[in-house]
């Protein structure tokens, strides 16, 4: 189809009630060939107020570009959301390093890379592996003793990459179910199955729940946790932060709502999409069990086709041009992870899933300076996670019970439930 018959209304790929249906990839294709930097309308859905509009980008080329030109597209600014934060809350948000641009990016990532170390979270891999593997056995033996199945993502990823991440930043038992509570109510604010009703402000529109007024009781608890650590201190990412004289208060308000909120949801939502992907590609499961399929490279596979983030927000510091589009500043320019990562240009063949794909440069963990920094520690934790369902899960092919149920987000590509049959042959 030549450019000149592209049709005159643009596909929406904003509305985050379409996402609960599945990934817009057919609406993908058409912006990738005909209209690679979109303008999108911002209606009011779901009682979030209407907004200017923005540029959605969905090639690999032009994704990567904004992802790592900070000089030209600013995290700052405008934040890292589609939606615009409220003008009192911006000063607030800015003090988060995911919405900084170097050099006092730089300085923030520094230091909460002293406690973010590879060597840490590979100590971590045996606890991992064995959580894993008490949580699938777990979800399988219910199922046998019930009606023949089970909900992966209730039963095991939700605990699983919670867990994990508590385990690491060293929270302890008692205090693992507010974690989920807080991830829940800041990812999925736009899905009511997950945040409930929102609050509504004096405006009657609902609260942001990233405000500073929503977030108050994590901060306290994050102070209070620091405060344990500093005299209770032990190997764990909170006592790294809490000692650090250079981590000013605020600071460490803001990296615990980063890890807690960033560092739980990255699994929870790739983990059941990499598992849900096994089930509709029978045959890529077989090759993974037998051998013929390396973990590593399998792992990469799943999150380029099931990134855990959708959509990332920049603002143009300038005027400038992308993909032959012309951008004002203070324009929103929006990358589109998952248009990105099954970009015919960069993919061959986008849509297989090829568990030995390499080379696989895929951006479900960003690009640039703001590459996730916990991509080590996910990346394990997905590795074991599918080592463990290859060897618990019963031969044979993973048969889902019913469609999975996906969020209502247009941020997270997360999955509500994945009921499966477990069944012995």
């Amino acid at each position: 189809m030549s450019g000149s018959t592209f049709p005159t209304v643009v596909p929406d790929v904003f509305d985050p009630r379409q996402y609960a249906r599945g990934i817009p990839h057919d609406r993908y294709r058409r912006l990738r060939d005909h209209r690679p930097v979109a303008w999108q309308r911002e209606p009011e859905v779901l009682g979030w107020p209407a907004g200017p509009g923005f540029w959605a980008v969905t090639r690999h080329r032009d994704a990567v570009r904004v992802l790592k030109d900070s000089s030209t597209y600013s995290s700052y600014l405008g934040a890292t959301q589609i939606r615009d934060p409220d003008p009192t809350d911006l000063p607030f948000i800015r003090r988060m390093m995911l919405n900084q641009d170097p050099p006092h990016h730089r300085r923030l990532r520094t230091l909460v890379s002293r406690a973010f170390t590879p060597k840490r979270m590979d100590r971590f891999e045996t606890v991992v592996r064995e959580r894993a593997r008490a949580l699938l056995r777990g979800a399988v033996n219910e199922a046998r003793a019930g009606d023949g199945t089970c909900d992966l993502v209730t039963q095991v990823t939700d605990d699983y990459a919670l867990l994990n991440l508590t385990d690491l930043l060293g929270v302890p038992d008692t205090d693992r179910a507010l974690l989920l509570h807080w991830t829940r109510r800041v990812i999925g604010y736009q899905d009511p199955d997950e945040a409930g009703t929102p609050a509504l402000g004096p405006d009657g529109k609902p609260v942001n729940p990233r405000s500073p007024a929503s977030l108050r009781d994590m901060f306290d608890y994050a102070h209070a946790l620091a405060a344990h650590k500093r005299a209770n201190p032990a190997d764990d990412v909170m006592t790294a932060l809490a000692t650090d004289p250079e981590l000013t208060a605020p600071e460490l308000e803001m990296f615990f709502f980063l890890l807690v909120v960033a560092g739980n949801d990255t699994v929870r939502s790739a983990a059941p999409g990499g598992l849900s992907l096994l089930a509709e590609h029978p045959e890529a499961f077989d090759r993974l069990r037998n051998g013929e399929a390396e973990f590593t490279t399998a792992v990469d596979e799943l999150l380029r086709r099931h990134p855990p983030v959708l959509t990332f927000r920049r603002t143009a510091k300038q005027d400038t041009e992308l993909a032959g589009t012309r951008i004002r500043a203070g324009d929103k320019v929006v990358v589109f992870h998952a248009s990105a990562n099954h970009d015919e240009r960069v993919f061959p063949d986008p849509f297989a899933l090829d568990l030995s794909r390499s080379p696989n440069p895929h951006i479900s963990f960003g690009d640039g300076p703001h590459v996730c920094l916990g991509a080590h520690f996910a990346r394990l934790q997905l590795r074991a996670l599918y080592e463990e369902a290859c060897r618990v899960l019963p031969a044979g092919p993973l048969q889902l019970a019913a469609p999975p149920r996906r969020l209502v987000s247009n941020f997270i590509n997360g999955l509500k439930s994945l009921p499966v049959m477990v069944s012995d042959g």
